[in-house]
């Protein structure tokens, strides 16, 4: 059955989501993350429900956790965030950056086929020993020039998606690669409008945007947080100046907050709910309106997120 959207509570009809964060981390927790990336570290689940609830209350109904197998998802975790928030949790699999795995790993010795074995089992199975189904694949490039590692991992995305159904969501490293992920994806003769490419607007090349979305893929802009209190708001323009362009319905909003000094139960600041609570006010003064948020915040990511 297709046009569903996968939980890590079980399938929903797409208009069940509301108000959706695409890109999210509210569980990163592994060896190598405590260790090397203390400042993303994030293993509490009390805490990614402290913070929920203040999205919550500003009208946040679902969100998307970027952190895929192996790399620190915890699935049995993200399933009690879920039950005690009220949240919706779409969970993905796939890989992150090789910094975030052992060179020793079976994921990073793994070939296409066995990796999208890996893939298909969180997408059918379940993750970690668990009964919770991943809803996303997720793929990741650290810039123009594609790795043969990261050519890889596309080419088991795409077998997984042609298998599963599941929409693929990618990391674009600082912004960039959009354009050489473009053609790795047509290559691999995955459908464009299953594919959300993350982190585009690191980059506000008002052009580089432009030749993205005329392909037809989905976007996420995920600076506002960062940019809270830059008068300048470039990603307010930058989203301004796209649905100007007749882009509004490729366009989706997430934080990426995945560091401690972010989020509000862990005394930083502005928080994930301000994404929505006051980020989506510098979009109105930027020259959106409310039919635009509706369809950004909810109508874009209800169509993102099904299964084909």
């Amino acid at each position: 059955m297709a046009g569903f959207i996968r939980t890590v509570l079980g399938d929903i009809a797409p208009d069940q989501l509301g108000v959706t964060y695409m890109h999210e981390h509210l569980i990163i927790d592994s060896a190598i993350v405590a260790k090397d990336f203390a400042h993303i570290h994030l293993p509490s689940e009390s805490d990614a429900v402290n913070e929920l609830n203040y999205c919550k209350k500003a009208g946040v109904g679902a969100m998307v956790d970027c952190m895929p197998l192996g790399s620190g998802r915890d699935a049995k975790k993200l399933v009690s965030i879920a039950n005690e928030s009220g949240v919706h949790i779409i969970a993905v699999t796939g890989l992150h950056h090789d910094r975030y795995y052992r060179e020793d790993d079976i994921l990073e010795k793994s070939s296409a086929d066995q990796l999208a074995e890996y893939f298909l089992k969180d997408i059918n199975e379940g993750m970690e020993k668990t009964s919770a189904l991943a809803g996303v694949i997720k793929v990741v490039t650290s810039g123009p020039k594609i790795k043969d590692r990261e050519r890889k991992l596309f080419e088991a995305a795409a077998i997984a998606h042609s298998e599963s159904g599941a929409p693929i969501l990618s990391h674009c490293e600082h912004g960039t690669g959009a354009i050489e992920q473009l053609e790795l994806f047509r290559n691999f003769n995955i459908p464009l409008n299953h594919i959300t490419l993350s982190h585009t607007d690191k980059e506000a090349d008002l052009g580089y945007h432009h030749e993205i979305l005329s392909s037809g893929v989905y976007v996420e802009y995920d600076q506002s947080l960062r940019q809270a209190n830059d008068v300048k708001a470039p990603s307010a323009q930058l989203t301004a100046a796209m649905v100007g362009a007749g882009f509004v319905n490729q366009i989706m909003m997430g934080t990426d907050g995945a560091r401690r000094s972010l989020w509000t139960t862990l005394g930083g600041a502005p928080g994930l709910a301000y994404l929505f609570s006051g980020w989506s006010k510098r979009l109105i003064e930027a020259g959106l309106n409310e039919d635009n948020l509706q369809q950004i915040f909810v109508n874009n990511p209800a169509k993102a997120l099904s299964f084909s």
